[in-house]
């Protein structure tokens, strides 16, 4: 079907061959051509054509990617006329681009030819380097021109306004005041894979709708945030792609290598996948050429090849615990009051008094096995800021605790057990020897000592032997650790290592930013599951099994 030449060639792009692309676009191509045979839309052609002449200005043409979602985001209307995608979202590789294409679309957006006056664009980027990148693009296309553009804009180092609109473009990492930034036309969120909650994305999105036809542009690489803002809303538009939800107003332009990325990076000819732009930079081929290389000497410290270059942040695979979907399958609710009176094994980790501190009671019925654990973080660990997990969500999930003093009192994680072994019958508390020394008198004034046979001090060697255990328990969906996502946070960071002489090693991935406390509790507890009793109901009445 014909819709308008932007779009129309992109489309024919993609399905021509010439370039390998991923099943995203594929998908898109197909779900656009849908959207305008069923739905009363169309392109404003003269409005585009006139928005596209203002490429005279910049040093460079919007490549045919560019114009396709620019067409798509800017110039498609609906029978009421309003916009039908108000709404784009753009991740694509390292490289290709995204913020060239957004310095566009927001210079063009703030002339007359947009149509609306006082058309405000607030841009926003977890830093300030990133939040400038935007900004500083326009500003050096008004500093080229100077005698030109003095007619049209005003402009200095935090502001650009045109004349004749009475439109801004400003830059932000925080949420503006109400004067400032109440009334935008339109936010843009840069390199979104680094926010880890949605605080300042909410505050910022809802003031839009008070300016006609209001927008909002993602432009993002992947990253090494988990559970953030990214990949709910990565996995919100492949639903939308794959017909499984409605569009909501948003266009999905998603690229990325398949699932196999590990495979598949090996073969230069898919790193188009990622990049829609690759074919038109033999500079950026050579760059990326050189990293692969880099990548393949040492995938752990390069891994933003595969995360960024190819928007898979797969590189921790290759050595982790288990894959991520065996990590969200573990992510569900656990009923309590359903374990009330079972034998359970305790696990505990922690890296120092002044850091983190996690444990858990492992519990088996069956195959199955559930995992009820706690953290307690200290407000004085120098770790926190580099930190992207949002601790704050688990503290609200109750699973987490801030601790104001200089130190985490042993204490607390011995009134943590006492209040948990009125519910549960806790047979066997585990941990290395070096955790054992910093909490051996709290759990001595519990009742918990080597002595008595119920503390049990383990080796690396004692991990090793239950690795394959815990491989198969993952892959076979048959553990639940509670809704709360900092279990497969903690598990996520960790990297299974095979040594020399065949055996399985737990190891941090990132030593400071990235905790493993609550699964190195966790594979501690696994240790001694043998100790937990089975249970069987007799006469509606659940019994231990000595």
């Amino acid at each position: 079907m014909m819709i308008c030449k932007e779009i129309d060639e992109y489309i024919a792009y993609v399905r021509s061959g010439e370039y390998r692309v991923c099943e995203e676009q594929l998908l898109l191509c197909d779900f656009v051509e849908k959207v305008f045979r069923e739905e009363d839309i169309y392109v404003d052609e003269e409005q585009l054509h006139r928005y596209l002449g203002l490429q005279k200005y910049f040093p460079y043409e919007l490549l045919l990617w560019e114009k396709f979602c620019f067409a798509l985001h800017n110039c498609t209307y609906r029978s009421d006329g309003q916009l039908r995608f108000p709404h784009l979202f753009v991740m694509v590789g390292r490289g290709a681009g995204k913020n060239g294409y957004l310095a566009f679309e927001n210079f063009a957006l703030v002339t007359p030819v947009n149509g609306v006056k006082n058309y405000n664009i607030d841009m926003f980027a977890t830093s300030e380097d990133q939040a400038k990148a935007t900004f500083k693009d326009v500003y050096e296309i008004l500093e080229s021109n100077k005698i030109y553009f003095k007619n049209y804009f005003k402009w200095n180092l935090e502001e650009i306004t045109n004349l004749r609109t009475r439109s801004t473009l400003k830059y932000h990492t925080k949420a503006p005041g109400t004067k400032d930034g109440g009334r935008p036309g339109k936010v843009d969120f840069d390199e979104y894979h680094a926010y880890q909650d949605y605080k300042l994305i909410n505050v910022v999105t809802t003031g839009l709708g008070k300016v006609e036809h209001p927008r909002k542009t993602i432009i993002t690489t992947n990253g090494d945030v988990r559970d953030g803002p990214l990949d709910v809303k990565l996995n919100e538009k492949l639903d939308v792609l794959h017909g499984r939800r409605p569009d909501n107003g948003e266009l999905p332009f998603i690229c990325r290598l398949g699932e196999n990325a590990e495979e598949q990076v090996k073969d230069k000819k898919n790193w188009y996948m990622a990049n829609p732009s690759l074919q038109y930079f033999p500079t950026l081929l050579h760059e990326m050429e050189l990293e692969y290389e880099d990548y393949k000497s040492d995938p752990v410290n390069n891994s933003a090849f595969l995360t960024k270059r190819m928007n898979r942040p797969k590189m921790e695979t290759e050595c982790s615990v288990t894959a991520w979907e065996n990590l969200v399958a573990a992510t569900q609710e656990i009923d309590e009051n359903a374990l009330e009176g079972s034998s359970c094994v305790a696990g505990i980790d922690l890296s120092l008094t002044n850091d983190f501190t996690a444990i858990g009671l492992l519990f088996k019925n069956g195959e199955k096995r559930f995992w009820i654990h706690h953290t307690w973080v200290c407000e004085n660990s120098l770790d926190l800021p580099r930190i992207k997990y949002p601790l704050k969500q688990a503290e609200a999930e109750g699973v987490l605790t801030f601790v104001k003093e200089t130190q985490i009192d042993p204490k607390l994680v011995a009134n943590w057990i006492v209040d948990k072994a009125k519910k549960f019958r806790i047979e066997m508390i585990t941990m290395d020897y070096f955790r054992y020394t910093v909490l051996k008198d709290a759990l001595r004034d519990i009742g918990f000592t080597p002595e008595r046979g119920n503390v049990k001090t383990i080796r690396p060697s004692d991990l090793m032997k239950v690795a394959v255990t815990i491989g198969y328990i993952f892959s076979k969906k048959l553990l639940t650790w509670g809704t709360s996502t900092i279990m497969r946070w903690y598990t996520w960071n960790v990297k299974a290592e095979i040594n020399d002489k065949g055996n399985v090693e737990y190891k941090k991935i990132e030593p400071k930013s990235r905790k493993t406390d609550g699964f190195m509790a966790f594979a501690a507890a696994m240790t001694q599951e043998d100790k937990i009793k089975a249970r069987v109901k007799i006469g509606g009445r659940l019994r231990t099994i000595c």
